[in-house]
């Protein structure tokens, strides 16, 4: 069994991006890290890098659209850690090319973006809520986006008014849709959910095309997860403020 005083804070698609920043930086902040990832290659690649840089980190096999990775995953966690403080739905995707708006995106590429994005996170919340509620302050963090916003879209004057990815939009709407219901759900727990915009930063995701760097996308998402039990529930966050639902 591993360290007791230690968070355990569990990252999925933490092996490049945004979630190894957000694993790197909870590592640092001294919580062991389980580093998520589908492909075991570059999940142990990215967990022995974190190693290296002095953090306790290991790699966990888990795909969020294979529920038979996400139960080994919870047992596997049970089995070594015997309770989670920290959940970061990161793991996600963007039909570049496929999408697009909704009179014309490609339909599999819509299904196949909703199961990775919202079904899979979804599928490992579920799975981990009973290792969450065993911890004294935990925290579930979903990496959402603000094209997950339908004020945001429903308002011609702003910024990204002319973005059409009804797949991927649609997807982080119902990660906020899941981050409110989840949050009235477990209010009066030790459990805080909260759903957070990273911006739009360079990663595989845009092919590099974003402006910040992983470490500023990363930034609000750390904060959260780290933030304890005093620590706000129910919320769209972004770097210096809230966003609208």
């Amino acid at each position: 069994m591993a360290d007791a005083t230690k968070r355990v804070a569990l990252i999925t698609g933490a092996n490049k991006g945004i979630g190894l920043e957000v694993a790197r930086q909870v590592g640092k902040a001294g919580c062991t890290v389980l580093v998520g990832a589908r492909n075991v290659e570059l999940g142990r690649e990215a967990a022995l890098r974190l190693k290296v840089e002095g953090h306790d980190a290991h790699f966990i096999a888990l795909d969020v659209v294979k529920p038979e990775t996400i139960k080994r995953a919870a047992e596997e966690i049970e089995r070594n850690f015997g309770r989670l403080d920290i959940l970061v739905n990161n793991a996600g995707i963007a039909a570049l090319g496929r999408d697009g708006a909704p009179s014309t995106a490609d339909i599999e590429a819509v299904r196949a973006t909703i199961e990775t994005n919202f079904i899979g996170a979804l599928a490992v919340t579920q799975a981990m809520l009973p290792l969450l509620r065993k911890s004294k302050s935990a925290s579930i963090v979903n990496v959402s986006s603000e094209l997950g916003s339908i004020t945001g879209h429903t308002t011609p004057e702003w910024k990204f008014a002319h973005v059409r990815a009804i797949g991927y939009s649609a997807s982080k709407a119902a990660m906020n849709m899941m981050t409110a219901q989840l949050a009235l759900e477990l209010a009066g727990t030790a459990i805080k959910v909260n759903s957070v915009n990273p911006g739009y930063t360079a990663t595989d995701l845009n092919k590099h095309s974003g402006p910040q760097t992983v470490q500023e996308g990363a930034a609000e998402t750390i904060r959260l997860a780290l933030a304890g039990p005093d620590g706000p529930t129910g919320g769209f966050y972004e770097t210096g403020g809230t966003l609208p639902w």
